[in-house]
């Protein structure tokens, strides 16, 4: 009993450390994890290439595959993509078991106590995310040490050292062990922990050792499966090509490169069983890339086969395109994603705002009707976004990513009163169509002047918004000075032709709410750009 205690505590510093130190990479490699939806290209290497970085960076291959299942469930990325990375990701985690298979536990309370002072002593953001690092290194190591130290005892139970050998002879009963402690720790990097730590100890040798590590690998597809359980239906092909991959990675390992394998790592390092499982798991996850990456198009269209298209799924009925609350476990990257949905959002505003000025212009009810449309799925976009934003907040995110989702906030609700005023000009609109009112000439033309000067220094608005250009942020503010003299002009204009009968009493209180409600539109875009304008200010 005390054996397990000592195990399970072992396990938990391990996996703490391993998540201390990935968020502190993470936080380390924000900016680089937000540009790596740009590298998503069709090209395969580069996938394989990201997939192995971003692992590398969070320290978990299920972690990497999980955020692809909500790339693909978010439309974000397709599958020739997604099996790129989901390659690469297995090849990240071999840097965690790289590294757990050196002896490195003398530089754990170093690394602990400089880190805890850094983390004390240091108001610097930078800073603090480089102390967490350490810290979690530390932590790491510390867990890996009480592992050793609890498995040590096991070699005096000669019924477990014949039961730990009797997997070398039975490879299938080891791979279902590996599979299943994975599956239950849901850390592939913390079983490998725990087979190091029994090798380290000279518990298990390594004809033993393989099957277990192979079963592992098979174990870590579980995460990603569960993941995809409600997802639609590209998301559960990610996450069957994750299986797929590593069944047939297995199945070439045992039956074709078992023995060459285990003939070259003993020649590397011919007396360390803990080295010697490290560099074979590192062998086994590039070797079966580069075996199986000719073969991703046969992964794909088998994927798609064991999950078929069912009757009457309809993949575009969803309000949001790009969240996904796996990538929350990424705030950097999910940061990038609910700024994609904001601007979604954004455009979603103008067309209900062109269809009501279309609906209010040519006495089109089809136009009306279609501004209310949009103007409901922006309402929809507003909560499913502000309820994302308030999950990620809740994040452990870098001081900048910090800042962009508390502006989001603001900046989501301006979207939405946007879509309320456009809402408003299609209820003008639905009044001039059921009165049979008509505007005077001269007001129309002043109205559509009006119209076009406020829809540019919106799409300005949002155009600072996506490519963090201050100075055409600061444009919009110049646009809105121009927007308030227009409106200005709109007014006197409108009161020399009421006070000459040129214009019906009717159609003018409808022409000055028509032309408030826009100069309130510019209003909200300048509140866009100011968010814009404030961030770049504060991280200057």
């Amino acid at each position: 009993m005390d054996i397990v205690i000592s195990l399970m505590g072992g396990l938990g510093l391990f996996l703490f450390g391993m998540n201390l130190m990935a968020e502190g990479l993470e936080k380390s490699a924000g900016s680089k994890l937000k540009k790596i939806i740009e590298l998503l290209t069709s090209n395969l290497f580069m996938g394989v290439l990201v997939g192995a970085f971003v692992t590398a960076v969070i320290q978990s291959s299920s972690a990497t595959t999980v955020m692809v299942v909500g790339f693909v469930n978010a439309g974000i990325m397709n599958l020739t993509q997604a099996i790129g990375v989901i390659m690469g990701a297995n090849i990240g985690t071999t840097i965690t078991a790289q590294l757990v298979s050196f002896d490195l536990n003398g530089l754990a309370p170093v690394a602990l106590g400089i880190g805890i002072v850094l983390y004390l002593f240091s108001s610097k953001p930078k800073t603090k995310n480089i102390a967490e690092i350490l810290i979690g290194f530390g932590i790491l190591f510390t867990g890996m040490d009480f592992m050793k130290e609890a498995v040590k005892p096991l070699a005096e139970y000669k019924g477990f050292t014949d039961l730990l050998i009797t997997f070398g002879n039975y490879p299938l009963l080891g791979l279902l062990l590996g599979f299943g402690i994975t599956a239950i720790v849901q850390s592939s990097s913390a079983s490998m922990g725990m087979l190091i730590a029994l090798a380290s100890q000279g518990l298990i040798p390594l004809a033993a050792a393989l099957p277990i590590l192979y079963g592992q690998n098979i174990g870590t597809c579980v995460t990603s499966l569960i993941s995809s359980v409600g997802a639609n239906r590209n998301a559960r092909r990610a996450a069957m090509m994750h299986l797929i991959f590593n069944v047939l990675g297995t199945a070439v390992f045992l039956i074709f490169l078992n023995k060459p394998v285990v003939k070259f790592v003993t020649s590397i390092d011919a007396t360390d069983v803990a080295r010697q499982i490290a560099n074979t798991h590192t062998l086994f996850n590039i070797i079966s890339v580069i075996i199986l990456l000719p073969f991703t198009k046969f992964i794909i269209k088998l994927a798609v086969k064991l999950v078929p298209e069912k009757d009457g799924e309809d993949e575009e009925s969803k309000a949001i395109k790009y969240l996904d609350d796996r990538m929350v476990e990424t705030p950097s990257i999910a940061v990038a994603s609910v700024i994609k949905e904001t601007l979604r959002m954004g455009e979603k505003a103008k067309s209900s705002l062109n269809y009501a000025m279309e609906g209010f212009l040519g006495k089109s009810q089809e136009n009306i009707d279609k501004s209310f449309k949009v103007e409901k799925l922006v309402n929809d976009l507003q909560k499913h976004i502000l309820n994302y934003l308030l999950k990620l907040s809740k994040a452990p995110l870098d001081e900048e990513s910090r800042d962009v989702v508390d502006g989001l906030f603001n900046t989501v609700n301006d979207i939405e009163r946007i879509g309320d005023h456009a809402e408003n000009i299609a209820e003008l609109g639905k009044d001039i169509v059921d009165a049979d009112l008509n505007l005077s000439e001269q007001g129309i033309l002043e109205m559509k002047e009006l119209y076009n000067k406020v829809l540019s220094t919106y799409e300005c608005a949002l155009e600072a918004m996506k490519t963090n250009d201050i100075e055409l942020a600061c444009k919009v503010l110049k646009m809105e000075e121009q927007v308030d003299i227009m409106e200005k002009s709109c007014r006197a204009n409108h009161m020399h032709r009421l006070n000459n009968n040129l214009c019906s009493i009717d159609t003018g209180v409808i022409y000055l709410d028509l032309i408030s409600n826009l100069e309130r539109v510019s209003d909200h875009a300048v509140n866009i750009a100011q968010q814009v304008i404030s961030r770049q200010v504060s991280h200057s």
